[in-house]
């Protein structure tokens, strides 16, 4: 999976799932899917199936969000970390598997604890694996843990500050938020296969006979996750993007540069899809996106794409970072984020804003949306 697209992650996806509804779990072949024929020890190999086994305890038949097994999640986290990797590290692996461990299942033991004493199922999982794992691997699992009630961007902050000195930390967050961006479809196959985005976006503002994009495929409804809720999943890659810029960490690892690359690109086309999407069952005027086409265009030129902006300076766009997906109450995100689902136009707006926000992140290694620091989002003038 070098190329880090939806369709090679739906594949892998549905590998590691057949592995997991077996009568029986085999962690020896989810072992050699994560590792990729990557050369690693029998004593490594053996902690690592101890780490499986651990994982099976807490997360045992819980299913997530889209419905799939739960443990689903750290298996391809790790797998997608491991593929980005020239070798397997046990350490790294241990810790992308373990990543939600303490935040979904130990919250209080772990919580600020100086003196650590963790419940008899962690020890046992620890008189496992190699004692002199035990430190590193606590020490960056709580780097990785979300307190409750925290603020996104405090929480990266702050993780990106603890593991300045340790790229490989980092690397693991990629990781996660990669599989996190992928996680949000359950299709068959990529629906931007066959589609040229830009292409499409070409059509509508150069040509005058363009009949508008329709899919091959009808509408089918999604009462899961809608294109609103995705749209703030692409709002914490942009603030994780954003902070890793300012901050200048892991510029010098491979693994994080190519994993920070493959997030922004994946996030780039996961906003296409959802123009498109829309633009194919919902808002189907070509004049009207050629309209947003054009008013997005004015706010490229007025650097609209390079900070965060006041509201109310003359684009629909101005301020919607902050009264939309800057909500740290959930049920007033849920309500911010319905009243945007149900704005077609504006959605396809800020998807289109999205992709242009990506493939800054992608065109220029300085990039980042100024006015996004860790104590808040806070507009700046263009």
């Amino acid at each position: 999976m070098q190329d880090f697209n939806l369709s090679d992650f739906l594949k892998i996806s549905a590998v590691l799932n057949y592995q997991l509804s077996a009568r029986q779990r085999n962690w020896h072949s989810v072992a050699s899917i994560v590792l990729d024929g990557k050369p690693f020890s029998n004593h490594d190999c053996e902690a690592l199936l101890h780490t499986f086994d651990y994982l099976e305890y807490l997360y045992g038949n819980s299913t997530r969000n889209l419905g799939p097994f739960s443990v689903l999640h750290p298996l391809r986290a790790t797998a997608l970390l491991s593929h980005a990797s020239k070798k397997a590290d046990l350490l790294d692996l241990m810790t992308c598997l373990l990543h939600d461990s303490f935040e979904d299942f130990q919250p209080v033991i772990f919580k600020n604890s100086k003196s650590l004493k963790p419940n008899e199922s962690f020890q046992s999982f620890l008189s496992r694996i190699p004692r002199d794992h035990h430190p590193p691997l606590i020490e960056h699992v709580r780097w990785l843990t979300k307190e409750p009630e925290e603020p996104y961007y405090h929480y990266i902050g702050r993780f990106l500050d603890q593991a300045g000195k340790s790229p490989e930390v980092i690397s693991v967050k990629l990781a996660d938020r990669l599989d996190n961006t992928f996680d949000m479809r359950i299709d068959l196959q990529d629906p931007l296969q066959g589609i040229d985005f830009f292409k499409v976006v070409y059509q509508v503002l150069f040509t005058d006979d363009y009949k508008g994009y329709k899919p091959e495929k009808s509408h089918q409804p999604t009462v899961i996750l809608n294109g609103a809720e995705r749209l703030y999943q692409l709002f914490k890659n942009i603030v994780l993007l954003s902070l890793i810029r300012q901050k200048k960490t892991a510029l010098g690892d491979s693994v994080s540069r190519k994993l920070f690359q493959a997030l922004a690109e994946a996030s780039m086309q996961e906003a296409q899809r959802i123009a498109l999407h829309i633009f194919g069952y919902h808002a189907k005027s070509v004049a009207k996106f050629k309209k947003c086409l054009l008013e997005l265009m004015n706010y490229a030129r007025e650097g609209g794409f390079h900070c965060v902006r006041h509201p109310n300076s003359g684009y629909r766009l101005d301020g919607i970072l902050i009264s939309i997906f800057d909500q740290t109450d959930r049920n007033a995100r849920k309500k911010q984020l319905s009243l945007l689902y149900e704005d077609k136009s504006l959605m396809i707006e800020v998807a289109i804003a999205f992709v242009s926000v990506f493939l800054n992140f992608l065109n220029d290694s300085g990039y980042y949306l100024h006015g996004i620091g860790t104590k808040g989002i806070h507009p700046e003038a263009p």
